[in-house]
């Protein structure tokens, strides 16, 4: 078994392909990036704890295997396959071959979709495909990478994101059966309006749980299961979208964005920055400067 970043990846012949690129940048993108290249051909299987998605970096014969599916036939450069968390995959070609394989948490990729509308959204598994945009992206991520992510964290987010919007427009769909006691698009935005507009003050799981008429236990498990992250973290995610706004205006102290925000200070909210966003406020403030020059 050989572990590369994110990846967890079953070789059967035993060789190792020569990696060209993995990881990610700093910060919660939820986006990770392996970029190898194998030599006189390739036999790889995996049960990935990600969504993987996958692209060759030149035309071939291939053999993709998905969930009991099968499918041989001459894939074009950029050439993907989706392969859901959880399913099990395999690739067979006979060729030498450099691939990209993007990995994406499956937490981020239902927030992203609960933040677009799409709640609940499903990854649609796919032994063959091309997506140009999302192809691009790829290779953005990998070149980012290899080159210890010149660009910066911002920049790699900005791609990632970009990269998990791709995915939820053109290759998920609803949930095959409506789970009884889901959350529900127009309680996602009940509660999105209450937190916006209480940012400043101390928001509980209970006030949420009673703007969404559950229990706290319960309502806490659904919006998990639901969102991709607890009704905290969610919380915190308004919060820091807010202070991000009012950082990059540079109108006010980091004190008043703080309590602003609902942070408990300046030195608080500067921590949520790093942790989620991967740079420093001030490191924020002067890609922003450069940016508007």
């Amino acid at each position: 078994m050989e572990a590369i970043g994110e990846f967890d990846v079953d070789r059967e012949d035993g060789g190792r392909p020569t990696t060209l690129a993995a990881g990610r940048a700093p910060g919660e993108s939820g986006v990770s990036v392996l970029s190898q290249r194998f030599c006189g051909g390739v036999h790889l299987k995996d049960t990935p704890r990600q969504h993987h998605v996958c692209f060759q970096m030149s035309s071939l014969r291939i053999e993709r295997r998905l969930a009991g599916r099968a499918l041989r036939h001459e894939a074009p450069e950029g050439g993907l396959a989706i392969c859901p968390a959880g399913i099990d995959g395999a690739v067979d070609a006979d060729q030498s071959v450099a691939m990209i394989r993007v990995a994406i948490d499956p937490g981020q990729l239902a927030l992203a979709a609960a933040e677009d509308s799409a709640l609940e959204a499903r990854l649609i598994g796919r032994l063959s495909g091309y997506d140009r945009a999302l192809f691009e992206s790829a290779r953005t991520l990998a070149l980012e990478s290899a080159d210890n992510y010149p660009n910066g964290p911002l920049y790699w987010s900005e791609v990632a994101g970009a990269f998990v919007d791709g995915l939820i427009a053109r290759h998920t769909a609803g949930p095959e059966i409506r789970i009884r006691g889901t959350l529900g698009k127009d309680i996602l935005e009940r509660l999105k309006d209450y937190i916006v507009a209480h940012l400043d003050e101390p928001i509980d799981v209970a006030a949420l749980a009673a703007v969404a008429g559950r229990s706290p236990f319960h309502f806490s498990r659904v919006f998990a299961r639901s969102v991709g992250i607890t009704p905290h973290r969610y919380v915190v995610r308004l919060r820091l979208q807010r202070a991000m706004e009012l950082v990059r205006d540079e109108r006010s102290s980091l004190a008043e964005i703080a309590a602003r925000t609902g942070f408990a200070d300046q030195s608080h909210l500067s921590r949520w920055i790093r942790r989620v966003y991967g740079v420093s406020i001030t490191q924020l403030r002067s890609a922003d400067r450069q940016q508007q020059r």
